[in-house]
């Protein structure tokens, strides 16, 4: 399709957008993360930065000329309005910037729990074009937009549908990301691992919350693959998450694995609390396709070690919390949907 003069445009700018976070210097970063973190004790500085790595990576002038060559920009802007989540830090960034792309207005709600960053970056977008930050707009309550994107919880989701129904929209509900092993991994495959089961304390939908795992695995080289992670302990949210479901785990006898920071729970369900990871055993590759198969509407996305190459379009370990311009939640490609209003 190649690239339109507004595209060019906002590729420059972007790129600009890039250049101007990696000139952060560590003082600003440690005073915009505390400030983050007042607000959200989750988001701590090492998060943070993690978050905002992620987002200067994938902002390179390349990967959005690869990302935006594929669409057009639409001829009449839209009011797009935008219900943001803030379980992670910056998590409605792509969502903001899919509208902004598009060349439609982003009329943005945002969480409570992640004012102060996503407040900081749309300063940044408005500083390197005053232009594209005209097209951000803030409200408290969403009036006069075409259509929505929300993401919250299963709950959140049906208030949506409920007040936003009548509108072209995306509504995500509660995904969760899962990891398949198969007994041939090394400690540097768990270590990698460890980053998406940790990272972000594992409030993420691309954190990995379970494990499939071969009939009478052995998880010591596992437990011993990710004993880096140890000081998640550290943080006080989490450690009182770890307690008291190992406390609950304890009073209801129920069978599980410890290492002093993580619980491994044997279970079919597939989202496990904080401090938890849960896990199921497979008997052979076809049940394992079928045991994921009856998920799949539910999981954000699959890991796995990159030389197994079990399941098709998996995401190699390490790379769950660094997806590319265009690895759309749910699968659902934001861009098209823009584009079809």
């Amino acid at each position: 399709m190649g690239i339109n003069i507004f595209q060019k445009e906002f590729i420059q700018a972007i790129s600009n957008l890039q250049h101007k976070l990696k000139d952060l210097s560590e003082e600003e970063m440690d005073t915009l993360a505390l400030r983050a973190s007042n607000e959200n004790p989750w988001f701590t500085r090492e998060n943070v930065e993690f978050a905002f790595t992620g987002i200067t990576s994938m902002l390179n002038e390349p990967s959005l000329t690869q990302w935006l060559s594929g669409y057009d920009t639409v001829s009449k802007p839209s009011r797009i309005g935008l219900i943001l989540a803030g379980n992670i830090p910056l998590v409605g960034f792509h969502d903001l910037l899919c509208v902004l792309a598009s060349g439609n207005y982003a009329v943005v709600k945002m969480s409570s729990k992640d004012n102060v960053l996503m407040q900081f970056m749309i300063g940044q977008i408005s500083e390197v074009s005053p232009k594209i930050g005209e097209r951000i707009i803030l409200q408290e309550r969403l009036n006069d937009v075409d259509a929505i994107i929300a993401t919250g919880s299963d709950n959140s989701a049906r208030y949506f549908e409920y007040y936003f129904g009548k509108y072209p929209n995306i509504i995500r509900k509660n995904r969760t990301s899962v990891a398949v092993l198969t007994g041939s991994e090394d400690a540097e495959d768990f270590k990698r691992l460890g980053s998406d089961i940790f990272t972000y304390f594992g409030l993420g939908c691309r954190n990995v919350s379970k494990l499939y795992v071969p009939e009478k695995f052995d998880f010591t080289p596992f437990f011993e693959g990710i004993q880096q992670y140890a000081n998640v302990i550290h943080q006080h949210k989490y450690n009182n998450n770890y307690d008291f479901n190992k406390s609950v785990l304890l009073v209801n006898g129920e069978p599980h694995l410890d290492n002093g920071f993580l619980l491994l729970q044997s279970t079919s369900q597939l989202v496990s609390p904080v401090g938890v990871l849960f896990f199921e055993t497979y008997a052979t590759p076809r049940e394992l396709e079928e045991m994921l198969g009856q998920q799949r509407d539910k999981i954000q996305c699959i890991v796995e070690a990159e030389k197994t190459r079990l399941i098709t379009g998996a995401v190699p370990f390490g790379k769950a919390q660094l997806p590319e311009l265009w690895d759309y939640a749910d699968n659902v490609d934001t861009m098209e949907f823009l584009m079809s209003l």
